[in-house]
């Protein structure tokens, strides 16, 4: 089968929630950091089509110059992007409505509610997805011989810190210190640990060297 070349790129997560393996189930996210600049967004109107440039800045600017009063005021603000609206959060606990006070709500944001003429512009260019192969957040942990290989891999110097272990395993920090402090507790512990200045080094018992 031919390999994909176009889509969205995505990546996979685990969530707090576990199968029925007991392993965490997936959910999918898009995988670019990439940030279009509205600098690249008027160069493009400019070129292709026919702004004079700048323009489309100046009208973003302008925009929300005056669209931040009537947000002020409560106003839901329908365009064809979708619906703006102001987000406001009541602070502490109440349960009597008569002694609530201005000063006990505050404003946290502005809600944006994506219009249909808006998504069905976006999906008219969809092109699908094409999965990246990164590795799915700690689900290695569940791979005994990946973890047993990557652990190996750490140990060249004879010992391992959670820094090094990381690079090997893929592990975030967390994780890949509570895998090594599990190596060495229980009935038959593998690693020893010994703080060397400010570092944690952990050392294969002798009856696991090699």
């Amino acid at each position: 089968m031919p390999r994909k070349t176009d889509g969205m790129f995505f990546e996979l997560h685990p969530s707090p929630k576990k199968g029925e393996d007991g392993k965490p189930l997936l959910y999918a996210r898009p995988a670019s950091n990439r940030n279009v600049t509205m600098k690249e967004v008027d160069d493009f109107c400019s070129r292709y089509r026919g702004m004079r440039r700048g323009q489309i800045t100046i009208d973003m600017e302008t925009f929300i110059e005056v669209c931040r009063h009537w947000l002020c005021d409560g106003y839901r603000i329908e365009t064809p992007l979708g619906v703006f609206a102001p987000k406001v959060r009541l602070l502490g606990e109440h349960t009597d409505p008569s002694k609530v006070v201005g000063r006990d709500v505050m404003l946290t944001g502005i809600k944006f509610t994506p219009s249909k003429q808006f998504i069905k512009e976006v999906r008219s260019n969809f092109h699908g997805f094409r999965k990246k192969n990164t590795t799915v957040g700690n689900a290695q942990m569940y791979d005994k011989t990946f973890m047993e290989k990557a652990l190996s891999r750490s140990m060249v110097a004879g010992f391992t810190t959670i820094r090094q272990f990381q690079i090997t395993s893929g592990l975030k920090y967390h994780s890949a210190q509570n895998y090594l402090e599990s190596l060495c507790t229980g009935d038959s512990p593998r690693l020893r640990r010994r703080k060397i200045g400010t570092t944690l080094h952990y050392f294969l018992l002798e009856k696991d060297n090699p």
